[in-house]
């Protein structure tokens, strides 16, 4: 690999993005076992010795590509049921959510639910806090909306974000046979018509 001198220095989160970027893609397409540190650092167009400043382990840099896609869907998942006091409208804004993480981070999806690191602890750890994440912001307005205990609530809730999870890994992996919009509206109506059947208190 040539390393241009004349090329601008990259700021530290700069190249720390551009580090992250590479390695997302060498890892989805090597696995995690099989991807080599020096790849990555020659798809990023940096020496080995600088991709070591930035994550001293492959299982660092490994963890830091996870953390930030798992931080987006997180967010975004957040966002889709703030985004309305409709319930059913809450449901589909979820399912799109997914829909649209697929979309916009395909690799990284891959990364997050078909990794052969999920047995490892740190990543496990990681993928546990997500969906706890992601179902405890279901999880508040269940408990609001039917007075059920927060267990009874957060069961429903991890149970919706599983089902998300799942038919947006099969849509993935059938590489969008079903059209987007009618996966999300079977996606949504499916989950609807199981948590629309509990009633709202008061």
């Amino acid at each position: 690999m040539t390393i241009d001198a004349n090329k601008p220095r990259l700021g530290r989160d700069e190249r720390r993005a551009q580090l992250l970027s590479a390695a997302l893609e060498v890892f989805t397409a090597a696995g995690y076992h099989a991807a080599a540190m020096d790849e990555i650092a020659d798809r990023a167009s940096v020496s080995k010795p600088v991709l070591y400043q930035h994550f001293p382990s492959k299982l660092d840099l490994y963890l830091a590509v996870l953390d930030i896609h798992i931080d987006s869907l997180i967010f975004e998942i957040q966002k889709a049921v703030s985004s309305t006091q409709v319930n059913s409208d809450r449901v589909s804004a979820t399912v799109n959510a997914y829909f649209d993480f697929i979309n916009r981070e395909g690799e990284a999806f891959r990364l997050l639910f078909e990794s052969d690191m999920s047995v490892e602890p740190q990543v496990r750890e990681r993928l546990a806090r997500m969906t706890y994440d992601c179902a405890a912001a279901f999880s508040a307005v269940i408990t609001l909306d039917t007075g059920l205990p927060k267990e009874y609530s957060m069961m429903l809730a991890v149970g919706i974000i599983g089902n998300v999870q799942s038919a947006a890994r099969h849509w993935l992996e059938r590489d969008g046979k079903i059209d987007r919009d009618d996966a999300v509206q079977l996606v949504s109506n499916l989950i609807w018509r199981g948590i629309g059947g509990f009633p709202k208190q008061g």
